[in-house]
C-alpha cells in the first residue's frame, strides 16, 4: 500500500450537500432553509450564546472571583522523588526535566516536604517549603534558590 493509495473506510465520509440544483435533488428552490425568517437570509442566523431577547445564562449567572494575571504556578517536586539521585548529586531544574520528575518547569520548580530524603544532595530551585529545606540540610546536603 502506496500513501497514494490509500482511502477513507467506507462510510466514514459523507459527500458534500448539493444545495439550489433544482427541485429533484431535495435541496432546490428554498435549499434547505425553509421559507423566510432570519436563518433564510444571507448572513443570516444568530451570534453564540443568544436566546431570542431572553437575558442569555451567562449574563444571569452571577461574576464571582478573580483571576490573578501575574499568578505564578510553580512545578512541584517531593522530597521522596529526588531520592532517585546518586549520593552528592547537584539536582538542577534542567537535570529534573530531562529525566521526566518534571513534565514542564512552567514559573519554576518548588520543592515541597512529602517523603523522607535519603541522599545528601546539592538541590538548586526556584522555592523550597520550609520543611523541605529543614530535610535536605538535616540530610547533609544543601539548598540554593536560583
Amino acid at each position: 500500500m502506496k500513501l497514494h493509495e490509500m482511502k477513507p473506510a467506507v462510510g466514514a465520509r459523507k459527500s458534500r450537500k448539493r444545495i439550489g440544483r433544482g427541485i429533484g435533488s431535495g435541496y432546490g428552490k428554498t435549499s434547505g432553509k425553509g421559507h423566510k425568517g432570519q436563518n433564510a437570509r444571507s448572513g443570516g442566523g444568530v451570534r453564540l450564546g443568544f436566546e431570542g431577547g431572553q437575558t442569555p445564562l451567562f449574563q444571569r449567572l452571577p461574576k464571582r472571583g478573580f483571576t490573578n494575571v501575574n499568578r505564578k504556578d510553580y512545578a512541584v517536586v517531593n522530597l521522596d522523588k529526588l531520592n532517585l539521585f546518586d549520593e552528592g548529586t547537584e539536582v538542577t531544574p534542567e537535570l529534573l526535566l530531562e529525566l521526566g520528575v518534571v513534565s514542564k518547569a512552567k514559573s519554576g520548580i518548588k520543592i515541597l516536604g512529602n517523603g523522607k530524603l535519603e541522599k545528601k544532595l546539592t538541590v538548586r530551585a526556584h522555592k523550597f517549603s520550609a520543611t523541605a529545606k529543614e530535610a535536605i540540610e538535616q540530610a547533609g546536603g544543601q539548598t540554593e534558590v536560583i
